[in-house]
């Protein structure tokens, strides 16, 4: 929680409270059903939720704005998104069920509000969202494809939509199809622990998408 609280001093008492709560939520349900990595649980607020928080750092979701979180695993980027923008309303989506119970479940005991989960298959969810987020569910090509239709138009307001991909390593070659369109920020621009030197984001505007056939 010390992470968190280092590069976002400016949280809330309800904030504070339900990131405080998601170490004891995720130890019980992790011994459980394994819904992240057990060597991982540990480093939760680094590996997780401050690499979740990266997107909060590069871009501020406006009011309203509809996010869908595609791919979710067990929560992340979603929940740590959702506790970081209350006034945002997000969609946590994957395909396992005995993930989207516990995802679930956590953010019901932890009191968020703002999160609709849903079990389905990315490609087959319908509706439209302002923002696509996700933590390297795939190849960013096939990711691509599954979600480059659920993405609404940018408007005058909201310009900066689209999606925003979280990744790691060397990724060159997946990003050869949009290489004049999209932007990769590295993450270490915003925090200073190793962990994030190979770590990166990837943006692609919603205005962009227009220019691709792929």
């Amino acid at each position: 929680m010390e992470f968190v609280r280092k590069y976002f001093p400016d949280l809330t008492s309800e904030q504070i409270r339900q990131f405080t709560a998601l170490e004891p939520l995720y130890r019980y349900w992790n011994e459980r059903i394994n819904v992240i990595s057990r060597k991982d649980l540990d480093f939760l607020y680094l590996h997780h939720v401050l690499h979740s928080l990266s997107i909060g750092f590069f871009i501020r979701f406006p009011a309203k704005s509809y996010v869908l979180d595609a791919g979710t695993g067990g929560g992340f980027p979603g929940i740590p998104l959702a506790i970081l923008f209350p006034d945002s309303h997000f969609t946590l989506v994957d395909s396992i069920r005995k993930k989207t119970r516990v995802v679930s479940t956590i953010c019901k005991d932890a009191g968020i509000r703002n999160i609709k989960v849903v079990t389905s298959r990315i490609e087959n969810l319908p509706g439209q969202w302002d923002f696509v987020v996700s933590r390297a569910v795939t190849r960013f090509p096939v990711f691509y494809r599954w979600v480059k239709t659920k993405i609404r138009p940018g408007i005058s307001d909201k310009s900066s939509n689209g999606i925003i991909y979280l990744k790691g390593g060397i990724f060159d070659d997946e990003i050869d199809f949009c290489r004049n369109e999209v932007q990769v920020i590295k993450i270490s621009r915003y925090f200073k622990e190793s962990y994030f030197n190979t770590k990166k984001i990837i943006y692609l505007q919603a205005k962009e998408l227009k220019k691709l056939d792929y």
